[in-house]
């Protein structure tokens, strides 16, 4: 089994959000599982010189898109075992950000046709591509387009993952032919409410089109979740499945993290106490034992749930805790927690930045996570709190409710606390019942049953392997 997993972001080499960290971490597992899992991004200049320094230069060929005929350069990196293609052309990729580009669609066309002029030229011909979110959205109807008549290509399938289905790639449709280089005949293939739809197209064109949670797979076929495309997802409900993800468990592993000033696990949890305490040291906070630490990271963003945390930041604050927030957003939000912070120095840390060490030290440090998002495809912030003891608060969306189970104190399962509506002081009741069971005998139990929940890709890949396996008519 062939795989060629396509992304515009892969970790370590350039993350923005979790579509990094998957196609950072399930290729490794799709490896150990017998599959030849290989990935293929773009070459950004802003890829850190100790993985350039390493890359192998492989060949290069030239991409027609639409009237243009543009350079390609191939590099490859083995990492984890993994091997690694990167595309480049500087006037497409050397910019000093990744996304947000005045020409995104044209970069990332660029990408998605290169993507599959590649394979004659990598000696790598997959069964299955493996695409992902709306950067990636053009290759499986380039494919169906332009390559499946091609001997070489006849027998690839394609794979199309919705990390978040706000983010669809929409362009004028005069784009169509000019740009994108389709036929007229592919305009109603491509065309949504007078626009182009690039994700659209990929969920038309797609044989599988997978979503990151079985919830999200069904929400998204609603008008609250869908951004517009529920019609189009329930036309096409037979090839729409839902797949939990992952985290990298090697990465965020409390036994060996480097982040952490001491080490522990769910058989030895002592450590975690140090953790909280040079937490609270760090961040000017009163270092106290008997103080629940609440964190949370997150973009500050109204469907991230901050507007519920907006409504009762006073009364939270009123509570026996400690809040400690890692993130950037809205000013409005950015300003709220500057303001808490100031205010309630011995309560609340505000550190509006992004910073990996201090995320880690959080997910150890803190006693609970809260993340009362509206809408939330997978999460990967609650699997990671929950692998180092950190209990999640959580609202019942997405992802969210098929990973945290709320604590049943009569039968002891349960591995988090979380609330069904979009409700301000539903949240806070979640909380405040939370922080009832932090001063109980029961608390150990709900961090045993965090610790030892699985998180690994383990289940989630073979998932996959058995879609790929069902396309390929291989057992």
């Amino acid at each position: 089994m062939k795989v060629l997993f396509a992304s515009a972001e892969v970790s370590p080499f350039f993350k923005a959000g979790g579509l990094g960290d998957v196609a950072g971490s399930l290729p490794d597992t799709l490896c150990e599982l017998g599959a030849d899992t290989r990935v293929i991004m773009p070459l950004y200049s802003t890829i850190a010189a100790k993985y350039r320094d390493k890359m192998t230069y492989l060949c290069n060929f030239n991409v027609p898109l639409g009237w243009r005929n543009q350079y390609c350069g191939v590099f490859t990196l083995v990492h984890n075992g993994v091997t690694h293609y990167f595309l480049d052309n500087e006037y497409y990729f050397k910019r000093d950000y990744a996304y947000g580009q005045y020409d995104d669609a044209e970069r990332f066309s660029f990408f998605s046709k290169a993507v599959l002029e590649s394979l004659t030229h990598i000696g790598f011909m997959p069964d299955i591509l493996h695409c992902n979110d709306w950067h990636t959205a053009l290759i499986p109807t380039y494919l169906r387009c332009f390559y499946s008549h091609l001997p070489a290509y006849w027998d690839i399938r394609s794979i199309f993952t919705i990390h978040n289905i706000q983010y669809q790639g929409i362009y004028d449709k005069s784009l169509l032919g000019e740009l994108f280089g389709l036929p007229a005949d592919y305009l109603s293939t491509m065309e949504f409410e007078g626009c182009i739809n690039l994700l659209k197209g990929a969920i038309e064109t797609s044989h599988i089109v997978t979503t990151v949670s079985p919830t999200y797979a069904a929400q998204i076929k609603s008008p609250e979740y869908a951004h517009g495309l529920d019609g189009i997802l329930r036309a096409n409900d037979h090839k729409l499945i839902g797949i939990i993800n992952g985290i990298d468990t090697r990465e965020f592993d409390p036994q060996t993290d480097p982040a952490l000033p001491a080490h522990f696990s769910a058989k030895k949890p002592a450590n975690k106490l140090q953790c909280k305490l040079e937490l609270q040291k760090m961040l000017g906070l009163p270092q106290r034992e008997d103080v629940p630490v609440v964190g949370m990271i997150s973009r500050l963003v109204d469907h991230k749930g901050f507007d519920l945390v907006e409504q009762v930041m006073e009364s939270l604050v009123g509570e026996n805790l400690q809040v400690v927030l890692l993130g950037t957003g809205e000013a409005r939000y950015e300003d709220l927690f500057r303001n808490m912070a100031y205010r309630y120095p011995d309560k609340v840390s505000a550190s509006i930045a992004f910073s990996n060490d201090l995320a880690h030290k959080i997910y150890a440090g803190a006693d609970m996570f809260l993340m009362p998002s509206k809408s939330e495809p997978c999460g990967l912030a609650q699997l990671i709190s929950m692998r180092y003891g950190t209990i999640p608060l959580v609202r019942e969306t997405g992802g969210l409710k098929d990973t945290v189970q709320s604590f049943n104190e009569f039968d002891g399962t349960g591995n988090g606390f979380s609330f069904t509506n979009y409700n301000a002081n539903d949240m806070l009741y979640t909380l405040r019942r939370a922080l009832g069971f932090y001063h109980s005998p029961q608390w150990k139990r709900i961090v045993s049953n965090a610790m030892t929940s699985d998180y690994s890709w383990a289940e989630s890949a073979k998932a996959y392997m058995g879609i790929y396996s069902r396309l390929t008519k291989r057992s």
